[in-house]
């Protein structure tokens, strides 16, 4: 279904905004619970579910990017730096201004293998930690000319997705032993935990998300087409990355973040067949409360997602780090669930009154 309007896919929004609206449970967990709850428990197992929906977010990227008007390089490489600038500005609230006001504890520390007061390198390390946006900015900065080449061949980029799929095994973690060169090779194929959202393998699910958004404009933005398309590759890649990873599951699935070739192929055929349902489901819950939360939600992802973050790291001044589990964690998750929309929607109120104020001077001048 699209909106006539603003010509935005509300079922891709509401898959999207899905994913968004569980960010903050799944990241509370991360930082509150003990190890046992996330780990072991059937309470983490599920959160860790629905939390973990990167791939639906970055399929949407890619597939949003080729319906926008802002895909030519130049654009591309603009919004590339300025999502870099967004992802490192927010690290550096959520983690280098609480140390220098001296309130995260010391087991937030020592998880890092740090005793406070911790160094200027141990800071610059945190504020340097590649997270999604970061992912996000690389990856921008070769969209722009993938698509410049790609938009008349349309399976050219399934075709480098491949590559990046199989390479990625050979290259995962090599460097060059320069430290600054090394790092923007950790953004680009890293394997340890300063880089969470590698460009390589994630960038296979911006490459899918760009095929179906060729495969949208192809077929006269018949979104019908589109999402069988979705069902078939769905299911296949489902199937494939499901048996590579009971074939072999230490090679294949690794950890979620730096995940080998079947978990690739596993999370991609999940996520598409994701979309197909959110598809399937959208008319009929088009006018529920809870679905214009969730397309809110996905209007939002990139202001959400910075400040749940602030919000759940500093949140560790009175909470701790790693030791609440039961009805303490449940509480935490819904508790910070609730202060990321207080704020975001404050911010929003303050940007239309800062808008609407601007306006009036204009009409007095």
């Amino acid at each position: 279904m699209i909106n006539q309007q603003t010509k935005r896919i509300k079922s891709i929004d509401l898959a999207r905004g899905i994913g968004v609206f569980f960010i903050p449970m799944a990241h509370t967990l991360l930082i509150y619970g003990t190890p046992y709850l996330q780990e072991e428990s059937l309470f983490g197992i599920i959160v860790h579910f629905f939390g973990k929906w990167a791939g639906i977010f970055i399929i949407a990227m890619g597939f949003s990017y080729i319906l926008s008007k802002r895909n030519t390089v130049i654009t591309s490489l603009k919004r590339g730096v300025l999502l870099l600038f967004a992802g490192y500005f927010m690290n550096f609230l959520k983690f280098v201004i609480p140390t220098l006001m001296g309130i995260l504890p010391e087991s937030f520390f020592n998880a890092y293998g740090w005793n406070s007061p911790i160094n200027f390198n141990q800071m610059l390390y945190m504020t340097l930690t590649g997270d999604i946006l970061q992912f996000a900015g690389m990856c921008l900065l070769f969209m722009g000319i993938i698509h410049k080449y790609a938009q008349q061949h349309k399976y050219l980029v399934l075709i480098i997705a491949a590559i990046i799929l199989v390479s990625t095994e050979f290259i995962r973690g090599v460097h060059l032993g320069v430290p600054g060169v090394d790092y923007v090779l950790d953004l680009l194929w890293g394997k340890d935990w300063n880089v969470y959202f590698p460009v390589f393998p994630w960038f296979v699910f911006v490459l899918v998300g760009m095929f179906f958004g060729y495969v949208f404009k192809e077929n006269n933005r018949n979104i019908e087409k589109t999402y069988q398309g979705m069902l078939y590759y769905g299911i296949i890649t489902l199937i494939i990355g499901c048996l590579l990873c009971f074939y072999d599951y230490e090679f294949h699935m690794k950890d979620y973040f730096h995940t080998g070739i079947g978990g690739v192929l596993y999370l991609l055929g999940f996520n598409l067949l994701f979309f197909y349902s959110a598809q399937k489901v959208m008319h009929k819950i088009e006018h529920y409360k809870i679905t214009q939360i969730f397309l809110y939600c996905s209007n939002k992802i990139t202001s959400l997602y910075v400040v749940q973050w602030v919000l759940i790291s500093w949140g560790m001044a009175f909470f701790g780090y790693h030791d609440k589990s039961g009805t303490s964690i449940a509480f935490l998750m819904v508790l910070f669930t609730l202060l990321t929309f207080i704020v975001q929607i404050t911010l929003d109120k303050m940007q239309s009154y800062k808008t609407r104020y601007y306006l009036s001077q204009q009409d007095i001048s």
